[in-house]
């Protein structure tokens, strides 16, 4: 089935099998290995992308579902060589370890924070439940979504990601 989709900016037009998961097509067929597979059954949240600006599971969505669509995988987070803030907010407050989970409780966090810019401690944790980190408890986790929080703008998804002070760009306000 042929199918066409916007990942990470660029507009890609392939035949896949209409059985294949969006996981696998983003690894397999365009090298986005930073979505990773870990359960594939939907449970750990290590391959959570955004699909039309919404997190979803890779492993639990059809390729050819995601036809038409635009597809950020954590590679296409960071703008012209500067990480995305949560990505920062993450290297800074230390909320990974072995770093396995690390992208989809990244892409997680700004579907998260584009819902609530100011989550309190309980909502972060209710927000990432669906992601499982087996390495560091959380705590650092939830210290960098908070961190994220306090330094974006309007929160965190597709139309607004700006950085606290920065200038305003197409389509976004200041």
């Amino acid at each position: 089935m042929r199918i066409t989709v916007t990942v990470d900016g660029t507009k890609f037009t392939d035949d896949v099998e209409p059985r294949q998961l969006l996981v696998h097509y983003l690894r397999e067929r365009l090298g986005k290995v930073g979505t990773v597979v870990g359960c594939d059954t939907s449970n750990c949240g290590a391959c959570t992308v955004h699909l039309d600006g919404h997190s979803v599971k890779s492993c639990s969505v059809l390729a050819v579902q995601a036809d038409g669509c635009e597809v950020t995988t954590i590679e296409g987070l960071a703008r012209d060589g500067n990480l995305h803030p949560v990505q920062r907010a993450f290297h800074d407050n230390h909320a990974l370890q072995c770093g396995f989970c690390t992208p989809g409780m990244i892409m997680q966090s700004i579907d998260l924070l584009a819902d609530n810019p100011d989550p309190d401690e309980k909502a972060v944790r209710e927000g990432l439940e669906g992601n499982l980190c087996r390495c560091t408890g959380y705590q650092n986790i939830v210290r960098a979504v908070r961190d994220a929080a306090a330094q974006m703008q309007g929160g965190a998804g597709p139309e607004a990601e700006q950085v606290a002070g920065a200038p305003a760009t197409a389509g976004g306000t200041q």
